[in-house]
């Protein structure tokens, strides 16, 4: 698959760098050139450097992987070119608070499919931070990671969710873009709780312990 990736930083390489060894063509641009460039190279093969408008135009699948203050700037300068592209939104818009986080804003995969409504969001990769994915380990506590999904076109929650398999992760979709909101909350509760020493896993019994009887 062709995939644009739009920002070099730890998210950009940790997943371009797994869909390049699983042999994607990527295209990583950048506001900052040489970022991009040193980012392409820390990637290996099948990738190169470009600006963002050609990174853009290249991908099938095109990931955002860029600050959540950047995404007007970018997005208003390049969203013609985004237009009937599978855009993968993987941020989050956290704001500290307390030794914790909450969000600056509540929907931002809501507000890019506002601001390019001819593109098809799907929001995933936002759970875990980079390192889990730049990683090799995919099963913990004999579970395989799970990648949840939300967006609303069915082609192109199933071309996201073949990258996250490429990754040796386990996609699901979880919902339509409204529940987005939902799984950007749930990012920012879980992380700030890892970063307060709290083990947010441990917070759920596993499926087969669950239950969802109706109340008499």
């Amino acid at each position: 698959m062709r995939i644009g990736i739009i920002g070099a930083g730890a998210m950009a390489r940790a997943l371009g760098g797994g869909w390049a060894a699983a042999g994607h063509d990527i295209v990583i641009g950048a506001r900052d050139a040489a970022r991009a460039r040193e980012a392409a190279t820390a990637m290996g093969s099948h990738v190169r450097a470009a600006d963002i408008g050609e990174a853009a135009a290249f991908g099938e699948a095109v990931l955002l992987a860029l600050p959540v203050t950047a995404l007007a700037e970018v997005l208003d300068a390049h969203g013609a070119g985004l237009a009937g592209r599978t855009l993968i939104d993987c941020t989050n818009a956290f704001r500290p608070d307390s030794g914790t986080f909450v969000l600056s804003e509540d929907a931002v995969a809501e507000r890019i499919a506002g601001t390019v409504p001819a593109a098809h969001v799907v929001k995933g990769f936002n759970l875990c931070a980079a390192e889990v994915y730049a990683g090799t380990r995919r099963e913990f506590e004999g579970r395989t990671l799970l990648v949840p999904l939300c967006g609303d076109d069915a082609d192109a929650v199933a071309r996201v969710a073949s990258l996250a398999a490429d990754l040796k992760l386990r996609p699901f979709h979880a919902g339509g873009l409204a529940q987005a909101r939902y799984l950007e909350a749930t990012s920012a509760f879980v992380v700030g709780q890892w970063f307060g020493g709290n083990d947010s896993r441990a917070m759920f019994p596993p499926l087969e312990a669950t239950f969802a009887a109706v109340d008499d």
